[in-house]
């Protein structure tokens, strides 16, 4: 890993493979992951020539575990370091879940040039939680509920998600992993409880609207039909159209963590939109 200090002194551990004067691909993870959850679309892009980069979001993974900054402005000022401390040109970002709200605002507020492409998968936007605005959103005590496994007892919890809604391994029939359950908690508990707990409300309870709209890029919007995590119906379905050159991709029974189960189906759909 190499590592990025920030202007407020928050360590920003990140991973750069492949060619300096290749085509970027940069991945951003879901909550309470790390860059680790990546690595088989970046083993994958690498080999096609690639350069590929994946970072820890701060208070994840083997960044500094941060007690403030935990919110999705400080998250995209984060990129915006990295990118031009990196000098990331004409790059494709790819984010998952919580990672699509981190892409959503970075790239809005990105410096022209800096951005070819984005990818949102399984992602939070337009806006989780329910509200007046908002109806079809996820009640407010979902979250609350999160936060309160959390505090209560994170190592359980962290068993509990992937072993259930994220892969779709409650779902009858399916194929469940051991080893994709035990990374998943490997790469939440070596992150900080404080950020983690911050971050629920930062992605269920931003609203990317205005990002979205101001996006001028292409963007593919991924997600698939069994999310029990970021429902389909009030996300991409509500993304799409708010969105300049946007397509949407849907995945009929997939689960929100497809990178990782059905990587077969999700790595060449992105190979084909990152070279269209």
């Amino acid at each position: 890993m190499d590592f990025l200090t920030t202007r407020d002194g928050t360590r920003i551990a990140y991973k750069d493979w492949g060619p300096k004067d290749a085509q970027v691909i940069a991945f951003h993870h879901g909550w309470p992951l790390s860059a680790d959850d990546w690595d088989n679309q970046m083993l994958f892009f690498v080999n096609q020539g690639y350069r590929v980069i994946a970072h820890d979001r701060r208070g994840h993974g083997r960044s500094s575990q941060t007690a403030t900054g935990n919110e999705m402005d400080t998250y995209a000022a984060d990129v915006i370091e990295l990118a031009a401390a990196l000098d990331l040109r004409n790059a494709v970002h790819i984010g998952h879940s919580t990672g699509g709200g981190e892409v959503a605002r970075y790239v809005a507020r990105s410096e022209p040039g800096r951005v070819a492409k984005a990818v949102l998968i399984g992602a939070v936007p337009p806006v989780m939680v329910k509200s007046e605005s908002n109806p079809g959103g996820l009640p407010l005590d979902v979250f609350d509920g999160f936060r309160a496994a959390l505090a209560a007892n994170r190592a359980q919890f962290y068993r509990d998600v992937p072993e259930g809604p994220f892969y779709g391994f409650n779902r009858e029939g399916a194929k469940v992993s051991p080893g994709v359950i035990d990374n998943w908690w490997r790469q939440g508990m070596i992150g900080g409880a404080k950020a983690q707990y911050d971050c629920i409300k930062a992605f269920s309870e931003t609203d990317f609207t205005e990002d979205l709209k101001a996006i001028a890029v292409p963007v593919l919007v991924m997600h698939g039909t069994d999310d029990q995590i970021v429902p389909i119906a009030d996300s991409a379905m509500l993304s799409h159209p708010l969105l300049q050159r946007g397509t949407l991709k849907t995945y009929e029974g997939l689960p929100h963590g497809m990178c990782t189960t059905h990587p077969e189906i999700i790595n060449p759909d992105l190979l084909a939109f990152v070279r269209a």
